[in-house]
């Protein structure tokens, strides 16, 4: 009797641990699960539609949305006016969000919700709509800063991006597909992220829902602070696929002082072109890991140029600032004040080196494309006749030098195996970075001896050897 009891206790003593658990664990999970209400209260009173009216060819809303799929179009059917009569030129609508950062009217969006607009008008939460006028934009940043007439307005409050953690949540206020201040939520999936031409922004990727029209919205922290502000999204079908990218706070913070006080964006420049080290180039330079920036190009009339910097120098420290990845560099020294003198640490033939460099202002884009080294095009030597290859063959071959053949004399076709169109990047298993260093290393090998080299054929790496006869 006494035994029954006790087993029966002891299942009710086991059913009641259980039950405590699990209703433990169902609380805690409960308690875990963030709380929007008091972020999306605060905030969306300062959260604003962005109409743009831009002059474009054409009728169909793929003259502004090309990628728009077809469930979608009914939509950006109302929204684009798409029933009009055919003329030549017509003031078509742009939409997307923006957010408010003064009492006194100035507003934020990005670039690209604005760019060639003949005329901005601003919605607020209250559905008062008031003229916009562009004080400055920021192509770079995809960033863009307005001024509506008002006071007493709204504002957001603008937090950090450096304390986000992966994982965390965040949210976003915009108008995706017109539907005013919609909210969508998901969580950090990465931080300073590099996008396709995109150098000066180290994009936060999330994986709340954005779409067209929620470009230009504020992307908050659970402490209700703008972290980021949405911008691009990747996508097939023209719709959210899981992936998203906002600009972080501090870019966001910067390029509202500059714009607000200057009307434009200034940025620092250093004038090269850079590649990362992996462990293959690593183990060449002598570095114990894989790190730094290769200089793979100088530009004409830069201040890498002026100060001395040289291709194939790795740098590995900028202004006190270990450079771990390649794209670590731009960023550094775009948010450097220009006319600032910075002390950059290279590693040159294996050695280190301090530099000392006066950081000048980035130029615009067209007139970076212009600036080019002075140096050969082509030379013959040794019966090779050889060429510059271009950034993009070097960037398809992870190279970050190397030379074209373009003619071969006949004793070389009889006596090497070299071939037109290889591209030469090693002589005795010493880099060529171009027509110049090619020259001089082999001025430097001894007649009638033989040489390594080191050629991609179709892409593929070949060691040969060749006879130098000069």
């Amino acid at each position: 009797m006494i035994l029954i009891r006790t087993i029966n206790n002891s299942k009710l003593l086991i059913t009641l641990i259980l039950s405590f658990v699990f209703l433990t664990k169902g609380y805690s999970a409960e308690l875990s699960l963030p709380n929007f209400t008091d972020v999306v209260e605060k905030n969306i009173p300062a959260v604003v539609i962005v109409h743009a009216k831009k002059k474009v060819s054409g009728n169909a809303p793929a003259d502004i949305m090309p990628n728009v799929p077809e469930e979608f179009k009914p939509f950006f059917d109302r929204f684009f006016d798409d029933n009009q009569p055919n003329r030549q030129h017509r003031q078509a609508p742009s939409f997307g969000s923006g957010f408010i950062l003064s009492d006194d009217g100035y507003i934020m969006t990005n670039n690209h919700v604005i760019s060639n607009a003949d005329e901005i008008t601003i919605t607020f939460s209250d559905q008062t709509e008031l003229k916009a006028e562009l004080i400055g934009s920021d192509k770079r940043s995809d960033l863009a800063l307005l001024k509506v007439d008002a006071n007493k307005l709204p504002i957001v409050s603008i937090g950090t991006s450096e304390n986000l953690k992966i994982g965390e949540w965040v949210l976003a206020i915009g108008s995706p597909f017109g539907f005013d201040h919609t909210v969508t939520a998901g969580i950090v999936s990465a931080k300073k992220r590099n996008l396709p031409n995109e150098s000066y922004v180290p994009y936060i990727q999330t994986d709340v829902a954005i779409n067209p029209g929620n470009s230009g919205g504020p992307l908050f922290n659970l402490d209700g602070d703008v972290v980021g502000v949405n911008a691009q999204i990747y996508t097939r079908s023209g719709g959210f696929m899981g992936v998203s990218f906002a600009i972080p706070a501090e870019t966001l913070s910067n390029v509202y002082n500059q714009l607000k006080n200057e009307g434009k964006v200034r940025r620092g420049w250093l004038g090269v072109y850079i590649q990362e080290v992996d462990k293959d180039l690593a183990l060449s330079f002598g570095l114990d890991k894989p790190r730094g920036a290769v200089v793979a190009k100088i530009l004409d009339k830069s201040p890498a140029q002026k100060y001395g910097l040289k291709q194939g120098d790795v740098i590995i420290k900028y202004d006190g600032k270990d450079i771990n990845k390649s794209k670590d560099l731009p960023l550094l020294v775009g948010s450097t004040p220009v006319n600032k003198m910075v002390t950059m640490q290279l590693l040159r033939n294996k050695k280190i080196v301090n530099k000392s460099i006066k950081i000048e202002e980035l130029p615009e884009e067209d007139k970076i494309a212009t600036m080019t080294e002075k140096k050969i095009e082509k030379t013959m030597m040794a019966g090779i006749s050889v060429s510059n290859i271009s950034e993009q063959t070097k960037k398809g071959l992870n190279i970050y030098g190397g030379v074209r053949v373009d003619k071969l004399s006949d004793s070389q076709i009889n006596n090497s195996k070299l071939e037109i169109n290889d591209i030469i990047t090693k002589i005795n298993n010493d880099s060529v970075l171009d027509v110049n260093d090619f020259n001089k290393k082999l001025q430097s090998i001894k007649n009638n001896t033989m040489a390594s080299l080191l050629v991609y054929r179709n892409s593929n790496p070949i060691y040969m050897a060749i006879k130098i006869s000069k």
